[in-house]
């Protein structure tokens, strides 16, 4: 048995990004000292989902990598001999931004970071106008517990990136996310929009034989213009097995939690499901085109 003990930290966010990064490294003292060494923290964690609107004020809210954030996290995982996962708005140059996770080993180093691949641009969700897409690819990140396949929210919906992950021998796929309702939709597709998120990163561990840590934030945000009902984050972070079964998952609450995975789990499950064995590479060029006309 290879056994990893993953800390979540879900919150709610304010307009003080002070508060929001101290809300974040308390949960992570707590999770440490529940027993985790990896520390997963949710979609840009020290600020409030400025992507409702289209405002250009919210670019002050990007850092650099390295940067103050990551010099506190990094001192932070030192002490606490834990890896961190974390998400920040990234300011790589004068009009160049991204939606940026950051790894932290326990030597308080950045292991690694991932840029946000594929960019969303709906209703309350324009990230498109603050984030360049990512130029890394899908390539995990080395660290002390292991090799972590982490991806970003909208890339939680999309089947490739899960594979190419898992194909460049990630041994879990991370998705810190930043995902909600709006508050004027129904209870019914609430529900169909909250159950569809979870099943389709329950598909990526079946499909790849690999545990799924998801992270998503709380609370209720008002749009900053006024214009929209704002955003309702639902929580419901969760720890899924190799096989998708629920390991552990949160409700719409504020909370610190801690669960055991079982990392040689992958391999069992992958000798009964084989299905990196089965995939007929040679015909699967059209996987290339936008779409089949």
């Amino acid at each position: 048995m290879k056994l990893l003990t993953v800390g979540l930290v879900q919150h709610a966010c304010s307009a003080d990004t002070e508060a929001n990064l101290a809300k974040s490294m308390a949960g992570i003292r707590q999770a440490a000292a529940d027993g985790a060494k990896l520390v997963v923290l949710q979609e840009l964690h020290r600020s409030l989902y400025f992507c409702q609107q289209e405002r250009l004020q919210e670019f002050d809210l990007a850092e650099t990598i390295p940067g103050p954030t990551t010099g506190l996290l990094g001192d932070l995982a030192r002490e606490l001999g834990v890896v961190i996962v974390a998400s920040l708005f990234e300011k790589r140059a004068a009009g160049l931004y991204h939606n940026t996770a950051v790894v932290l080993d326990t030597d308080g180093g950045i292991a690694g970071t991932y840029r946000k691949m594929h960019i969303p641009d709906d209703p309350g969700y324009y990230e498109k106008f603050f984030f360049t897409p990512g130029d890394l690819g899908f390539q995990p990140i080395d660290t002390a517990v292991g090799r972590l396949g982490v991806l970003v929210c909208w890339d939680q919906w999309f089947p490739e990136a899960a594979r190419l992950m898992a194909m460049a021998s990630a041994e879990m796929l991370i998705y810190p996310t930043a995902i909600g309702w709006d508050p004027n939709d129904e209870p019914t597709e609430q529900a169909r929009q909250r159950d569809a998120w979870v099943t389709i990163q329950r598909s990526h561990a079946v499909a790849n034989g690999l545990p799924v840590i998801s992270v998503n934030r709380v609370g209720y945000e008002a749009d900053p213009c006024g214009q929209g009902a704002g955003a309702q984050f639902w929580g419901g972070s969760f720890v899924a097995g190799p096989q998708g079964e629920i390991l552990w998952q949160s409700g719409q609450e504020e909370t610190v939690a801690t669960t055991t995975l079982d990392l040689s789990r992958s391999e069992s499950v992958r000798r009964l499901w084989p299905y990196l064995r089965d995939r007929r590479i040679d015909h699967y060029g059209d996987l290339l085109k936008l779409y089949r006309d």
